[in-house]
């Protein structure tokens, strides 16, 4: 027993699986610059609104103004700078979808752990599950959120509760699979509480494939609070939102375009940017996926002569 618990079982993250897995995150160009465009875009959302214009500033004279040197992006119809309520959205348009996301990844990380290791449980929980995954999103938020009351708390439940069965259902896959390495086996024959052998064996083989999870379903959640504050289900204006702000701007589509160019570009140029960090994240991650991606590399390059 004492030699088994020694051993350190292939598979299990540790100080050299860890500085190996860093090493492969500096090594992924597409992660990089990906998670640099959008470590900018958030200090700008952070230190920016102290040097700009106050985002709900009124000024009836100077409404609808196009883009100029003045107002970067034009003012709205009522003389409120767009530049300034664009970066102040993105403070709730960003901190709420990262919110949700870390919700949803929390409850589903525990549901998917439970539900992978504990396998009395499992069925009962993945069918409940499947039944929730099959209600479109948008429509299911919707519907908690007129039952609810809008409100930002409402979309904070109604996205959690609809974001939860996708990371659960993930994480599980990956217990399953874990659960039955060999080490895994032995820590039971040890007599090792099957508790302690979750969090200490299984959760951090779990984790990597939870961060790549966070940062996809971030994309998601950016999407789906975007839809929802465009129907008013969400944060209520005067208070902006990059949803809100293409709401308030449809009316005006051919007299002023940049009030929904520059929210609609905001929300599309985050979510590009997660997605392509969360698929280069889930190649380094994932090492079947990280083979078939050397290979289609290979592949592009053709023979060498």
């Amino acid at each position: 027993m004492t030699e088994v618990a020694s051993q350190a079982p292939a598979g299990v993250a540790g100080p050299a699986a860890a500085g190996g897995f860093l090493r492969s995150l500096r090594r992924n160009r597409l992660l990089a610059a990906a998670t640099t465009l959008l470590v900018l875009i958030v200090l700008a959302i952070v230190l920016l609104p102290p040097l700009l214009p106050e985002a709900n500033a009124t000024d009836p004279v100077n409404r609808l103004l196009p883009p100029s040197a003045d107002h970067l992006l034009g003012t709205d119809s009522y003389g409120r700078d767009v530049f300034s309520r664009l970066i102040s959205g993105g403070r709730a348009s960003l901190g709420l979808s990262a919110l949700i996301t870390l919700c949803a990844a929390f409850t589903g990380m525990v549901i998917g752990l439970v539900s992978g290791f504990y396998r009395t449980v499992d069925a009962v929980v993945m069918r409940v599950m499947d039944a929730w995954m099959s209600f479109p999103a948008i429509i299911l938020a919707m519907a908690l959120a007129i039952g609810l009351g809008a409100s930002i708390w409402t979309e904070l439940i109604a996205l959690t509760v609809i974001f939860t069965p996708f990371t659960a259902r993930v994480i599980r896959s990956r217990v399953l699979g874990v659960a039955e390495r060999q080490y895994i086996g032995a820590a039971r024959v040890s007599g090792m509480r099957p508790a302690k052998i979750l969090f200490v064996h299984v959760l951090p083989n779990v984790l990597p494939l939870a961060l790549v999870q966070v940062v996809i379903l971030s994309a998601s959640a950016m999407l789906v609070d975007g839809a929802m504050s465009f129907l008013g289900l969400g944060i209520a204006p005067p208070t902006p939102t990059w949803g809100n702000m293409i709401a308030e701007g449809r009316s005006y589509l051919t007299q002023a375009p940049w009030l929904i160019v520059a929210p609609g570009a905001a929300i599309m140029i985050c979510v590009l940017l997660l997605n392509l960090a969360g698929g280069a994240l889930r190649n380094v991650v994932d090492a079947r996926a990280r083979a078939m991606s050397d290979l289609q590399k290979l592949r592009t390059r053709g023979p060498v002569r």
